[in-house]
């Protein structure tokens, strides 16, 4: 008799598509995974990616247990020993060091995890470090950083409306591979082939001729790190050439008469060189921007990642504000999240805006960005004896030995640690260094509503996964497992009820926010418990909720659970005003933390190029150092290459195939090259994420190819000085055959 299938809907974790699945099962096992056609948001659009859900299930070397580190080697432990040794050896580092003796770090993952991104403040208010890092500094700081001085919120991000949008301009941006990166769109390639279709166009400019520019109408070659000149030409040439076209924002700007003057110093002409873009270039890529009805203008990771991040990222949607092109469609709008959006909440149209600076690390004196320190300044916290020295640390699904500058330095420095723990479910580069790792349950174990992604969708929709798998029998949930030691460090002990901070902590939340009518709202919860009910009241409370009865037939986490393939909820529209959180409650288009940093640009303008510069890479398979262990995305031809240009491999004597050596000052590493004219002259490529080789690891797929950490070669006190991120492109190395 044949097996009986049944089929489960899951939204995919693997990245910031987050497409809609099919998982088809037997006994309980996956056995094929397909697009959910039916999907509101991905009408059944997949990558390979989807696939390696199945395999990181099956993962032999994905950890179900705790582990325990016992003279030097790990062992199995049950969660009760797990929780007890965190008993025994956190509290003592809290009493001797303070609050600040203990550092906590975020991984990229993070944002795939609900129960993480929901209970992680619970648990960062039990400890009361300032010392907490994230995978954001090496990625994504500036833009949230120029978004929350500019709109009010640090994820009022606008993000490209391409399916009505007539010209895309794309900088340092791979959308093909990412499928949109602080912009969630699946299936780019379907919707720039429609775009293509209307007869609109796409121009990328970018220092590899990537995936995305090869469907591109025209792609330009930039110097990388001189995104920011490129980005003052077009803002010259707007002015230059009378192009500024506010529209209906003019009754909404603040600053506008200062721009003029600020951009005057940078005509295309004077940019040029330095940006390795011809002035006529400049100025016709500003004057199709300004006179194509629907277009927009979006730049990602090429253009944070650099010394020049915030001001990058600060022209990018002033560019838009300028060409008319924001909040209008077609160009780049708001979306309007049905969840956790902080542009929803509280009265629109006006807010305390954001703060920095608050605070600074203790070594470098790196201030404190959206309640984070640099990830770069995490070594030199542990390493440097004083007051406030870091003597304990808690990473949480990250592996900053790789994904950070100097990850040797960093490594070293975890072993001088008191006490690490970590929530992770593999024993990776950065875990092998920790006392105690609590596995998490495994994606398919585990319920999921995508927090951050909605908020930035090109298009408004609500979608809700509940487990498609049973999880080992007691084990904990992760919101637990926070709150637990959480409830350590405050010196509740280990055995502490953990239902009871949980609803103590949202009657508190519920009393300041909704006042008598908090134990009404508890009650119309219950019987949910976590983030289920943390999710339920997010919704019912949203700008698409019932509001608890007041609004008949609005969002509730029922209703999203009754419709698998999600509920859309329309297209981006119209939101300035009412999407603004700043005091002023305008957009804020000169900010004078950024103004006052053009002159740091300034002095740069006329920076000799040097001979060879490195830059990173994104990959399709390859999104994070976790995916290298599952065999369907691991396999194929090998992928941590050092792409050169054939002028650069014949000048510097480099063969196709063969090991090279790159080094930047006394940092070292080995590459394969790979000759390809999609480089530009000058700039070699190298993906990040790689580099396991490392003792103490266990993952054996990908150890058989361990590539090259490019994180290693470069320098950890080099950052954007306003956003803190570090800059991982545009840095010089030499690179000869071994």
């Amino acid at each position: 008799m044949p097996e009986q299938t049944t089929t489960a809907y899951r939204i995919c974790p693997f990245c910031e598509a987050c497409c809609g699945l099919r998982v088809e099962l037997e006994r309980q096992r996956v056995v094929r995974i397909r697009g959910d056609q039916d999907d509101v948001f991905s009408a059944g659009y997949l990558c390979p990616k989807a696939i390696g859900l199945k395999e990181l299930q099956d993962d032999p070397d994905r950890l179900r247990t705790p582990l325990i580190k016992r003279d030097g080697r790990f062992v199995e432990a049950s969660w009760d020993e797990a929780y007890a040794e965190i008993e025994r050896r956190l509290p003592p580092v809290i009493a001797a060091g303070g609050a600040n003796a203990v550092a906590t770090v975020l991984g990229n993952p993070t944002a795939h995890k609900m129960s993480l991104q929901l209970y992680f403040p619970r648990l960062a208010r039990a400890l009361g470090t300032r010392n907490m890092f994230s995978a954001s500094s090496v990625d994504q700081v500036p833009k949230m950083l120029s978004v929350g001085l500019m709109f009010g919120a640090w994820l009022s991000v606008p993000v490209p409306d391409i399916e009505r949008s007539d010209f895309l301009l794309i900088l340092g941006a791979n959308p093909m591979v990412s499928n949109g990166s602080m912009w969630t769109v699946p299936d780019f390639r379907g919707k720039a082939k429609a775009l293509h279709a209307r007869g609109g166009k796409i121009v990328v400019v970018d220092p590899r001729r990537t995936e995305t520019a090869d469907i591109a109408d025209a792609h330009h070659f930039i110097r990388p790190g001189s995104d920011v000149f490129f980005l003052l030409g077009i803002a010259h040439a707007l002015f230059d050439e009378q192009l500024v076209s506010l529209g209906r924002l003019a009754d909404h700007v603040a600053g506008f008469e200062q721009l003029d003057a600020a951009f005057a110093p940078y005509a295309p002409e004077r940019v040029a060189a330095r940006c390795a873009i011809a002035a006529p270039v400049i100025r016709d890529l500003a004057r199709t921007l300004a006179t194509t009805r629907r277009a927009a203008l979006y730049g990602r990771i090429g253009t944070c990642t650099q010394e020049f991040g915030t001001l990058a990222s600060w022209l990018i949607d002033l560019i838009n504000v300028l060409t008319g092109h924001l909040d209008e469609e077609g160009g780049a709008m708001f979306p309007k999240a049905a969840a956790f959006a902080a542009n929803t909440r509280g009265k629109p149209g006006a807010g305390r805006g954001v703060t920095t600076g608050r605070y600074a690390s203790r070594v470098s004196g790196a201030p404190e960005v959206a309640g984070e320190l640099p990830l770069t300044c995490l070594a030199e916290e542990i390493d440097t004896p004083g007051a406030g020295q870091v003597k304990a640390l808690i990473t949480i699904a990250g592996n900053p030995v790789l994904s950070a500058p100097n990850g040797p330095r960093l490594a070293a420095a975890l072993d001088q640690l008191d006490f690490m723990v970590s929530l992770d479910i593999y024993l990776n580069e950065t875990t092998r260094h920790a006392d105690v790792i609590l596995p998490g349950p495994a994606p398919l174990e585990d319920a999921h509503y995508d927090v951050s992604f909605t908020q930035l969708s090109h298009r408004n929709h609500a979608r809700y996964s509940p487990p498609v798998l049973p999880r080992a029998a007691g084990t904990p949930d992760v919101w637990e497992s926070m709150l637990r030691i959480g409830a350590i460090a405050q010196g509740l002990g280990a055995r502490v009820d953990i239902d009871a901070i949980d609803d103590a902590a949202l009657e508190e939340e519920l009393r300041r926010s909704a006042g008598d009518a908090a134990g009404a709202i508890m009650a119309a919860l219950a019987p949910r418990r976590g983030v289920q009910r943390m999710l339920d009241l997010a919704l019912r409370s949203g700008p698409y909720g019932d509001q608890f009865g007041r609004n008949p037939g609005g969002l509730t986490l029922a209703a999203i659970q009754a419709a698998p393939s999600g509920i859309d909820l329309g297209p981006m529209t119209a939101r300035i005003p009412e999407v603004l959180r700043t005091p002023s409650g305008k957009i804020e288009l000169a900010p004078q933390l950024l103004l006052d940093d053009l002159a740091r640009a300034a002095a740069d303008l006329d920076a000799p190029a040097a001979s060879m510069v490195i830059i990173g890479r994104r990959q399709l398979r390859s999104n994070n150092s976790w995916m290298h262990n599952l065999p369907a995305l691991a396999k194929g031809a090998f992928r941590c290459t050092a792409l050169v240009h054939p002028d650069d491999a014949a000048r510097l004597g480099l063969a196709d195939g063969a090991m090279a050596a790159i080094t930047n000052g006394a940092r070292r590493i080995e590459a394969q090259v790979e000759v390809s004219a999609e480089m530009m002259p000058g700039v070699v490529s190298l993906p990040h994420g790689w580099g396991h080789d490392l003792p103490g690891v266990r993952m054996g797929v990908a150890a058989e190819r361990p590539g090259a950490n490019l994180n290693a070669l470069l320098d950890e006190h080099l950052r954007d000085p306003l956003s803190g991120n570090a800059v991982l492109s545009g840095v010089p190395v030499n690179i000869a055959p071994l």
